[in-house]
Parts: C-alpha cells; structure tokens; sequence
C-alpha cells in the first residue's frame, strides 16, 4: 500500500501524492520515460527511502531502515541494469538469491532448478554469466526476481534484449505468478495486452489512470495514433503535445 507517497532526487519531485493499493496479480506500469516508473519500483523496493507519505508491505509499515530489513526478503526486484559477478555461474547467480531470500539451505536446490526451468535456463546453469548471451542474461535475472516465491516481484522492463519467442516465454512465466503481487513496467502494449491484469499509466509523477486492461482499452478511439484500442487509449491519457507516434 502507497498512501500520498512523494518521491524525488535533489530538489526535483519525482512522484507527488501518489495512493495505491496492490493486491495479488499483474500490474503494468505504463508511462513516458521520466514518469516516475522506475522511481516508484525503486522506492518498493526499499532501495529509496520515500520523501513523504507512507509504504506498508504485508503488515510492515515501512519508515526506516530496520522496518525497510524486514521485509526485503519477501520483494524480488529486477532493476533495468542489474549487477552481477561475470565469472559466477548462473546456478550460483540464482542460489546467492535464494539466499538472501531466506530461503532455508536444504530447499535451495529445489528452488533454483525450479526457477532455472521456468526462464528455460536449465541446460545453462553450470555456464558463467560472462558468457550468456544478452537475452540468457536477462533471464537470469527475472530467476534471480523470482526464486523463492517472494511476495512481491518487481520487474523494471523484463523482456529488453528478449527475441520473440523468448518474451513468449517470459509471458508464461508471469501468468504463473499470479497470487503473487507483481509489478511490471515496460513500453510493450503487447506484453500489457497478454498478461497484465491490471493497469497503472503514470505521467508527471502521478497516475492518470488505475484500472482494468479492458477498462483502458476502452478510453481509446479511432481518432487518437496507434495500431490497437490499447496503444490509442494510452496515447489518449497522454497531455497534448505528446500524443504523436
């Protein structure tokens, strides 16, 4: 839960008043680069502290660093530009995870075969992360989100680098989340369109729209640029100005 949650860096305001409620299923984040997304999936996942207002995770109110310890093993975050040791190997990568997961030793290699299988990794996992291509990389890292079953999964553009089939892959992956909170930012419609159950469209630092995908659609007309209801209502919550493809 987000109630009035402020958010910025220096003395720029990133996200202002912004109340929202997350419950289990998958969430898109939509918006032009700058509208806050990957502020807010940053501040979820108690990377940065919030400026003002208040964020409870489960029954943990979060408000300082030892509230923010926590609860950090029940959040899976896949930020856009991760860091990981090159010459550690993706099973490794995926177990350091499930570690700091708090996931118990002796179910450490169940989880992480589990999770290798899922991303389609399975036959690379004794492969060093060096040497993974860029959309095996990527992988690696929605494994390393999502080992363990965290409560919580935000993903901060999950499927940049993935092919066509490999995004197939990673839709499938999603939809088997769903009684976990999953939070989803991308610039695909077409991911939104397949598997998010709900739609969160930021701009300014503030959510111009909180509905269904359907309910989106439905905002969208002939008259507004894009290829489908769902690319000409996101266009249609857009100020003027920024409507043009």
């Amino acid at each position: 839960m987000l109630d009035a949650l402020a958010q910025g860096y220096g003395k720029s305001t990133i996200i202002d008043n912004l109340s929202v409620t997350l419950q289990p299923g998958i969430t898109a984040l939509l918006g032009p680069n700058g509208a806050g997304k990957t502020t807010l999936l940053r501040t979820l996942a108690t990377v940065m502290p919030p400026r003002n207002g208040r964020i409870r995770i489960d029954d943990v109110e979060i408000d300082d660093e030892r509230s923010a310890r926590k609860i950090r093993d029940r959040i899976g975050y896949l930020p856009q530009d991760f860091g990981f040791d090159p010459l550690m190997k993706v099973v490794d990568f995926v177990t350091y995870a499930a570690w700091m997961r708090g996931v118990p030793a002796g179910k450490w290699r169940q989880a992480v075969d589990e999770t290798l299988k899922m991303v389609d990794l399975a036959d690379r996992r004794r492969s060093r992360m060096r040497s993974l291509s860029g959309g095996m990389r990527q992988r690696a890292g929605i494994a390393w989100a999502i080992v363990g079953r965290p409560r919580v999964v935000l993903l901060d553009e999950p499927t940049v680098g993935l092919d066509p089939r490999q995004r197939l892959q990673f839709r499938k992956i999603i939809a088997e989340l769903r009684d976990t909170v999953v939070v989803l930012s991308t610039h695909l419609i077409d991911d939104v369109a397949a598997v998010c159950d709900r739609v969160i469209v930021m701009h300014g630092g503030v959510a111009r729209f909180d509905g269904s995908v359907a309910e989106l659609s439905a905002l969208g007309h002939d008259g507004l640029p894009g290829h489908s209801p769902l690319e000409r209502a996101y266009m249609h919550l857009l100020p003027e100005g920024e409507q043009s493809l």
